[in-house]
């Protein structure tokens, strides 16, 4: 079975939020939301109110946080203040 390449539909380079650190500073990161699996398995991605296509599994939400300007390494799929999930976690796509 082939794995579906990620399909990217636009592109989100300003859609930031700032967030104050407990330091004090502030640190800017994407609005994620990762939508409800659709009946082909895909769930729609988006950064503020652009979308950046549509992802078939985990790794290609981290590519799409990587086209959107995100350090992947610094942002946790599990942490609901950097990716909204709807419609089930990390582990849900169908």
């Amino acid at each position: 079975m082939s794995r579906r390449a990620p399909r990217r539909t636009g592109t989100a380079p300003d859609a930031f939020c700032q967030v104050r650190t407990d330091d004090g500073e502030v640190a800017g990161h994407p609005r994620i939301v990762v939508h409800p699996p659709t009946p082909s398995g895909g769930r729609r991605v988006t950064v503020g109110a652009e979308n950046l296509g549509v992802a078939y599994g985990v790794v290609d939400v981290i590519e799409f946080l990587r086209r959107a300007g995100s350090d992947p390494d610094e942002v946790r799929l599990d942490d609901p203040s950097a990716i909204e999930w709807l419609g089930g976690g990390p582990g849900v796509w169908s």
